[in-house]
Formats: C-alpha cells, sequence, structure tokens
C-alpha cells in the first residue's frame, strides 16, 4: 500500500498559516518579479485567474474584489514543507519527498486502521503546521495518486466525487462499483503520467476517462504508445509498477538564473548578479557534496519587449572540478566579459554548472593535481556556510556580489509584496500580543 500526501495549494496555505485573516479571501502567490501566479487559492481560481497568468491581466482585481497577491516567500515555503513532511513521516516506514508539497509513504501494508491513522496524520499537519492536506491510500502509487486527486476534489468540487471520499480516499475501502465510478468521472488527463499532450491523442481514439485508460490491454498501450503508458495502465489495474525512490537521482546540472527587476545596461550591476547567481549555485553543489567541471554563463534580452535582440552564453571549463565559491565566481564573471557587449537592455541572466561529480571523485583528482596551483579550501567554504547558516544567508560573500540593500541599478528582483520569512529569519518572528 501507498499513501501520497499533497498540501493544499500549498504556497498560499504558507501564507495564510501565519495570516488567518486571508482565510476566505482570494489569494494569489505571484512568481520572481511579481510576473505571472503561480498558486492561486479556491477562492481566486473561482474569480477565473488561471496558472500562469500574468498579473498585469488582473492586478486591479485587487481594488475591486479585494484579491491579495504576494510575492513569493520561498525560503518560508521551504521551511514550511520540511515540517510538513517530517510529520507526513509518521504514517508509515517509507518515505519519498516527491515535490515541496508532495510526498509518497510507503510499504503501508498490515498496518491497522489506515484510514483513522491517515486522519490523524493529516489533523496533525493541519495542527502544528497550518497546512491543509489531502492523502490518498491505494495499492499503487498511481492510483494513490488519483485518490488524492478524488480527496482533494470531493472536498473542493462538491458533487465532482462522492463526500465521503473528501480529504482522505482509501481506494481499498471502496466497492468495486464506488472504484469504476471515480475511474469513470476521472478525466484520463488527469491520470498521474499521461498529461494534456497524450490525453489529446487519446481522446481521438476515444479514451476519454481514467475508466478507459484502465480497460486498454497492455500491450496495446506499449505498441501503440509508450512503456511509460503500459506502466500507467497496469497501475490503474492495480499492479504496482513504481517503486519508491528513497534517495534522490543525482542531479546532472545545477542552474541559478533570474530575471531582473529592471533592465540592465551596464557592465557592473551585471557582475553583481552574475557572481550572486554563481554563490547561489555554488552553496547547492557543497548541499549536495558535488563539485562541478564546466559552468555555462548567459544573459539575453526579453523577447517580449521591442528592441535589438541578444543572447549570448560562454562555456568556462574548471580545473579541477570545484565548488569553490572563489573560483565559480571568478570563472562566472571572465565568462561575463567575454560575452557581454553594450548598447542592449539586458532582462536575465544565470550560472549553469554542469559536468557534477562527486566530491569523494573530487578528492581523488587532487592526488594527481600541482600542490602549488591547486588549494583545498573546502575548510574554508565549510566555514563560510555555517557563519551563513547561522547569521543570515549572504553575511559572508566575496566582494563583487555587491550588498543587498544597496541595490542601486534595480536588478535584483521586484519583491514589494513579500511577506516575512517567519520561521527562518529572527527579525521577522512574528509577535503574538495578548
Amino acid at each position: 500500500m501507498f499513501a501520497l500526501i499533497d498540501g493544499n495549494n500549498f504556497y498560499v496555505s504558507c501564507e495564510r498559516a501565519f495570516r488567518p485573516s486571508l482565510q476566505g479571501l482570494p489569494v494569489v502567490v505571484l512568481s520572481n518579479n511579481d510576473g505571472c501566479a503561480i498558486a492561486r487559492s479556491d477562492e481566486a481560481k473561482a474569480m477565473g485567474i488561471k496558472m500562469g497568468q500574468p498579473f498585469f491581466q488582473f492586478r486591479d482585481l485587487d481594488r475591486i474584489f479585494s484579491l491579495v497577491c504576494l510575492s513569493p516567500n520561498f525560503e518560508l515555503y521551504g521551511d514550511m514543507s520540511d515540517r510538513m513532511m517530517s510529520i507526513a513521516a509518521g504514517l508509515g516506514p517509507l518515505q519519498e519527498i516527491y515535490s515541496i508539497d508532495e510526498c509518497f509513504i510507503g510499504d503501508l501494508d498490515g498496518i491497522k486502521d489506515l484510514t483513522q491513522r491517515a486522519f490523524a496524520v493529516r489533523e496533525r499537519i493541519h495542527k502544528w503546521v497550518g497546512i491543509p492536506a489531502c492523502i490518498g491510500l491505494a495499492p499503487t502509487k498511481t492510483l494513490a495518486k488519483l485518490c488524492n486527486n478524488v480527496a482533494k476534489n470531493a472536498e473542493r468540487k462538491p458533487g465532482s466525487y462522492p463526500g465521503e471520499l473528501s480529504r482522505v480516499c482509501n481506494w481499498t475501502e471502496m466497492t468495486e462499483a464506488m472504484q469504476l465510478d471515480v475511474l469513470r468521472r476521472t478525466n484520463a488527463g488527469d491520470v498521474w503520467g499521461i498529461g494534456r499532450r497524450i490525453s489529446a491523442k487519446l481522446a481521438e481514439q476515444g479514451i476519454l476517462t481514467a475508466l478507459d485508460v484502465a480497460r486498454m490491454p497492455a500491450a496495446k498501450a506499449r505498441d501503440e504508445w509508450s512503456v511509460v503508458l503500459e506502466r500507467t495502465v497496469r497501475e490503474l489495474q492495480g499492479v504496482s509498477c513504481i517503486s519508491m525512490e528513497l534517495a534522490p537521482q543525482p542531479k546532472k546540472q545545477i542552474a541559478c538564473t533570474r530575471s531582473f527587476g529592471h533592465p540592465i545596461t551596464t557592465l557592473p550591476p551585471l557582475i553583481e548578479a552574475v557572481s550572486e547567481f554563481a554563490t547561489r549555485a555554488g552553496e547547492k553543489l557543497r548541499f549536495g557534496g558535488m563539485r562541478a567541471g564546466v559552468l555555462n554563463v548567459f544573459a539575453h534580452t526579453s523577447p517580449f519587449r521591442p528592441g535589438p535582440r541578444f543572447y549570448k552564453t560562454a562555456v568556462m571549463q574548471l580545473q579541477p572540478a570545484t565548488s569553490d565559491t572563489k573560483a565559480l565566481v571568478n570563472a562566472a564573471v571572465r565568462g561575463l566579459r567575454q560575452i557581454y557587449e553594450p548598447g542592449f537592455n539586458l532582462s536575465k541572466a544565470g550560472v549553469i554548472l554542469q559536468d557534477l561529480c562527486s566530491g569523494t571523485e573530487q578528492q581523488a583528482d587532487l592526488i594527481f593535481a600541482d600542490p602549488t596551483t591547486v588549494r583545498d579550501t573546502s575548510a574554508l567554504m565549510e566555514a563560510m556556510d555555517k557563519i551563513n547558516a547561522r547569521f543570515g544567508k549572504g553575511v559572508v560573500h566575496v566582494a563583487s556580489t555587491g550588498q543587498a540593500d544597496q541595490d542601486e541599478s534595480g536588478w535584483r528582483m521586484k519583491q514589494e509584496r513579500r511577506t516575512p520569512r517567519y520561521t527562518t529569519c529572527l527579525k521577522d518572528l512574528p509577535i503574538a500580543r495578548a
């Protein structure tokens, strides 16, 4: 048995956990630079605001319909996710964190009163973290995902599914007639692993619902479509084909890219931005115990604004592979100087690290390196990371990143509507007043 635990409207729920006044109001969380909608409350969805819809198309609704639009607070969301996942792990012995707001729990066979236990874990998450969640329970991961969707929509959209399946939906406790009814009510495109493009092609053959998919011959799904669809068919039929992934797959690259708050036309602020991106990428490298052998740095103009176009990238070899912030920043700045040209309104830049290897592989390379030219700076980087973790991100940094509170050129992201970082920043700690 598997469980899929999903935080409802997660980013919005994180904001509401510290601002109860937002309950019942339409709330939208925007992307970086307040560009478009990336999370919506049920009330905002009812107003017709679409996922990914540009902010300028609905920004006037805050005055007309009391719509609340917030800048993203990813530091808060990440910390709230960690808290939620630690509680969710109490449902069973195995956990696979699938995304910031979802996790699979595995090896649930033999647990007594599993549905009641799921309700208890759900209540604990809501009480201790403030995040409402729904749980799907089933013998396969695809069916668990489907049951989670049922549990969510049965509560959110009365009539879409039987009301008794809301919040926690256990596939094994349904009668066969109920299971067929649930599959019949679910669109094929809502099944995990199918999506919009494949569902459109399936519709051309009259396959419209999850029940139609489940009734497909597995051999036909493989021969006419793909092994992935065959696996989905078998999972819907109750045959477990997707195992738990208890260890994350090694990353093939690490990217840190941002759109600027305002177009950049000169080199100094561009160097600040790229230095910041290389610093963040280095932190991610060290967190994963990795080193990078190649660094790509790029900058380009906006494809949506009139004017001359610019898009260039530089590839910098790192020998030996490194996660040293100084080496990464130096390489990024050298590459940037190679590609920079004046006269363009640059809207975005970024750093991409590739050819990743583990720290142990890199240590082996250092044995044969020239000690007069290559130094092991791992202790220095570890000390820098510990200081920044204790006293705040960027307290110790390379000089070329500039000062976060002195952004005269305006390249840093717009976050005019961001709420306080309640759980990770002491100065933003909420104060309870009697």
